[in-house]
């Protein structure tokens, strides 16, 4: 009986070795995938053949030859299933349908006027339903609904905290999972970009990542030795409220002084109103900036230098070789980067700044978005291949 169960563990972490590789690498041959895995032929030939067979994978095309025949090209079938991804934010929500690879098939952004649990849960099972009912055919058909939300997210999907939405104990992953009867992923909107840009964008080639949230609040994740860390019960990065200042301004989470009161995008409003900008959001801030408004540059550096005053307690503390500067402020990353690096520069202790790259996020407004498609996909690629192992053993 151990045998067997063994035997079976190993199909299965073979399975999804092999179908890993084809994502990564894909068009691959299977002569290459065996060289790559370190597997035998035999072993590949086979689990091959039952990707195939599943769908997951399919043949296109030879590749050139090395000596022999030529080699039959293997490709995901990223048409076997679609994912709903949803990035809840504070004013919109923006939607997708996407495929097995991550591509965004179609897309919808709903402004939020009343951020209520119940109004916004309404406006989430409409979205869900529209983008449900233009899927394609596919042999999976809806593998998963991902809702990524900017608050504090248990990992059992309850939205313990979310201050910018003004919503407590709110069981969402319940909710959707009890209209959808789907998979359904319920997660951080800063864990979410920071894994979609570890997975699709600035940050592929980064094992050690901080992404940086910075939009009305801020929210940190953190992928730490190539994976994301979440804490004891997924609670970790809310950097946003680290108290930069002990005596500051009053928060909406009960703590004083957090950092984004005075790094946010609501924090660089309420400081363009002080100064008498003639504003309605960031994005008129930064084309001022750009057209060397000295207010507007004002205001940025000093936006600049305390999102530098929180990166330099979080390089203190992990030691990245990446920071990546998502939401909205991540668009304006250039302007902001010469303040954020002398901030740095003077509090870091041993730092250059050749010792940590600083990027605006590659995926821009999709970071958040693709990630959570990403734990979409994985999560079903992962449960698929357990049970269709079980099935054939």
């Amino acid at each position: 009986m151990a045998q067997t169960w063994n035997q079976h563990v190993v199909k299965k972490e073979n399975k999804t070795l092999v179908l890993q590789t084809i994502k990564e690498k894909a068009p691959i041959s299977r002569a290459s995938i065996a060289q790559v895995t370190g597997l035998n032929k035999g072993t590949v030939s086979s689990l091959v053949s039952e990707l195939i067979e599943e769908d997951f994978i399919h043949e296109s095309g030879t590749g050139e030859s090395s000596g022999g025949r030529r080699p039959v090209m293997l490709l995901l079938n990223d048409k076997a299933g679609f994912t709903i991804s949803i990035d809840l934010g504070v004013k919109k929500i923006l939607g997708a349908l996407t495929d097995l690879s991550g591509n965004r098939l179609m897309e919808e952004v709903i402004p939020i006027l009343d951020s209520s649990p119940e109004n916004v849960t309404d406006i989430l099972f409409d979205l869900i339903d529209q983008l449900k009912e233009r899927a394609p055919l596919s042999r999976y058909g809806i593998v998963g609904i991902g809702v990524a939300v900017p608050g504090v997210v248990t990992t059992e999907g309850e939205i313990l905290l979310a201050p910018n939405l003004g919503w407590k104990k709110v069981q969402l992953k319940n909710l959707l999972s009890e209209r959808y009867q789907l998979p359904i992923i319920v997660e951080n909107e800063a864990n979410a970009g920071a894994y979609g840009e570890f997975i699709y964008g600035a940050g592929q080639n980064s094992q050690e990542l901080i992404y940086i949230s910075a939009s009305i609040g801020i929210g940190v994740g953190l992928i730490l030795d190539g994976k994301l860390y979440k804490g004891l019960r997924g609670f970790s990065g809310e950097f946003g409220h680290m108290t930069i200042e002990k005596d500051g301004v009053a928060c909406r989470c009960g703590n004083r002084g957090c950092w984004e009161l005075y790094a946010s995008e609501k924090a660089l409003l309420e400081l363009a109103e002080k100064e008498a900008l003639a504003v309605e959001s960031s994005v008129e801030i930064v084309t001022k900036a750009e057209g060397h408004d000295k207010t507007a540059i004002k205001i940025l550096n000093q936006i600049g230098d305390y999102l530098g005053v929180g990166i330099t307690n979080i390089i203190h503390i992990f030691n990245p070789e990446q920071v990546i500067i998502g939401g909205s402020l991540g668009e304006a990353t250039d302007i902001l980067l010469p303040a954020i690096e002398e901030r740095i520069e003077k509090n870091a202790i041993g730092f250059n700044k050749h010792d940590v790259q600083i990027n605006e996020a590659e995926l821009h407004k999709y970071s958040v978005l693709l990630g959570i498609t990403a734990f979409n996909i994985e999560n079903f690629f992962h449960s698929s291949v357990k049970e269709n192992t079980q099935a054939s053993s």
